[in-house]
């Protein structure tokens, strides 16, 4: 982590006044954000000698960044822990990781006295002694459960740094951008993006603490009043958030403000038609791809480097393989490990189905476990037609998957704001939404079955992660019993021809 530190000693010293990072409560500039972490280091070396593993909890706050830098600072491995996970899942984290204290943000104070361990408000010291930062620095990310109980995925060999210096040099980040950071800080790719990659180039960061908060709640929040608001040059996003800013443009009969250059989208597939939408409301996307195991950013499309329908080009000096049709990586950014088992040694069978084009251009097509065999003999990628559907803004989240017969079902989870409509039309008109999203797609991938599952529903039956991702295996577990008897009628065969 020198290379961070180095960053934000020398922004500290030649334009200290500059503003660092801003959560519309408390500002820091970067000289005093210099100063709070040295202070909060020294603090943690001082209550807590001998705690090799600490936990950060907290929300986007000014304060969860200079807890998470003075834990590297200090030479700690750091644990975010995500305030969207339930309490259950937090102490099974710090019990996992060996976390034995925790920081804490002040509004979370409550959950953090639930996990049994030691811990504190994320201290406001200052110093103004600036130690060398130690080079035992690291990170243990966990999943978010989606598919079962978190794992602990260890990087302790310096792969955020790699990823966030290689991140910086493709977006050709600099000193006059403006970050707005929606998403929760606790993923790494937003630890990435809105902290670590803002420093090297000694930008601005916005951080919007409610939003982050409540983005995987279902609840619709301004995002397009709140980048009009404040005009950022960059920031990360996941799809549905894209298809939320998109849908609030179109009903206002507005555009994207000028200021942006570049809008990162990743963490599911983005339909073409979705990104080209996106363009031409002046939201200038590019589709990139990651995973926690590899450094969080593995390939990216980039200004004058952009394929609609790929996921970019890998991150220079990291080398994709395509074996066996599974996306395999090499590389500095690649886990130590998981915790508890062996270790990875450079090298991530990603368990991803890809290929890589003549051009270099990697497309992702889904989950090796989740392809789908037809009886018919057909291989499909549910998450590609996933994709297809969700270029529809009525639809917040779907789930492809085959229950019996030749075809497959659709499990559609509607936009908070559409959920009436769903209530009130036709399985038909249902029907021919989800034909007209899907096609491009051959007549054997189009769903012919259909389940309309609000968010709600879905977050009783514990079937949404904290944060707002389906848990597809436990839905499809639940579905028939839950949710079969829900099941539409087979659109008419003319509908879906």
């Amino acid at each position: 982590m020198r290379e961070l530190f180095d960053a934000l000693h020398y922004r500290a010293g030649v334009a200290g006044d500059s503003l660092a990072f801003d959560d519309g409560i408390d500002r820091l500039d970067y000289a005093a954000l210099a100063r709070r972490v040295a202070g909060a280091a020294e603090e943690l070396r001082a209550v807590s000698p001998s705690s090799a593993v600490i936990g950060v909890l907290g929300g986007n706050r000014v304060d969860w960044v200079v807890g998470q830098l003075a834990g590297w600072y200090a030479g700690r491995t750091v644990v975010p822990l995500p305030p969207f996970f339930r309490v259950s899942h937090l102490r099974h984290l710090a019990r996992d990781a060996g976390v034995s204290y925790v920081w804490t943000t002040l509004d979370m104070v409550g959950t953090a006295r639930l996990l049994g361990i030691p811990f504190a408000p994320i201290p406001d010291r200052l110093s103004s002694v600036v130690p060398a930062p130690s080079a035992n620095a690291g990170q243990i990310i966990y999943t978010s459960g989606s598919t079962g109980e978190p794992k602990g995925v260890l990087l302790k060999s310096g792969q955020t740094m790699w990823t966030a210096q290689a991140l910086a040099r493709a977006i050709a980040a600099r000193s006059d951008d403006s970050y707005l950071s929606v998403l929760p800080l606790a993923l790494l790719l937003e630890t990435i993006c809105a902290v670590m990659v803002p420093i090297l180039a000694g930008a601005a960061v916005r951080l919007e603490t409610a939003f982050a908060a409540n983005f995987g709640e279902g609840a619709t929040f301004p995002l397009a009043a709140l980048v009009a608001t404040h005009r950022p040059s960059c920031m990360a996003l996941v799809p549905q958030l894209l298809q939320t800013w998109i849908a609030q443009l179109n009903e206002a009969r507005a555009t994207a403000p000028d200021s942006l250059r570049f809008v990162a989208v990743g963490g599911a597939a983005v339909c073409p038609a979705l990104a080209q939408e996106a363009f031409r409301l002046g939201i200038p996307v590019y589709e990139g791809y990651g995973l926690s195991e590899c450094g969080s950013v593995v390939a990216l499309n980039r200004p004058g480097a952009r394929r609609p329908g790929t996921v970019g080009k890998p991150l220079p000096g990291l080398d994709i393989r395509i074996e066996n049709g599974e996306i395999v990586v090499r590389g500095a950014p690649v886990m130590d490990g998981y915790l508890h088992s062996t270790p990875a040694r450079g090298i991530c069978a990603t368990g991803d189905i890809g290929e890589i084009d003549d051009s270099g251009f990697l497309t992702v097509r889904g989950r090796r476990d989740n392809l789908i065999v037809t009886p018919m003999g057909r291989n499909i990628s549910p998450e590609w037609i996933e994709s297809l559907i969700l270029s529809d803004p009525r639809i917040a989240h779907c789930v492809v998957t085959h229950v019996e017969g030749p075809h497959l079902t659709a499990i559609l989870v509607p936009a908070p704001r559409d959920e009436v409509w769903f209530e009130q039309v036709s399985h038909d008109a249902i029907g021919a939404m989800v034909t007209a999203c899907c096609r491009e797609a051959p007549a054997y991938a189009v769903p012919r079955h259909y389940v309309v599952a609000p968010a709600a529903e879905l977050a009783r039956f514990g079937l949404m992660t904290g944060n707002g991702r389906i848990r597809r295996k436990a839905l499809l577990e639940a579905y028939a019993v839950m949710l079969a008897p829900r099941r539409s009628a087979p659109a008419a065969e003319t509908v879906c021809k």
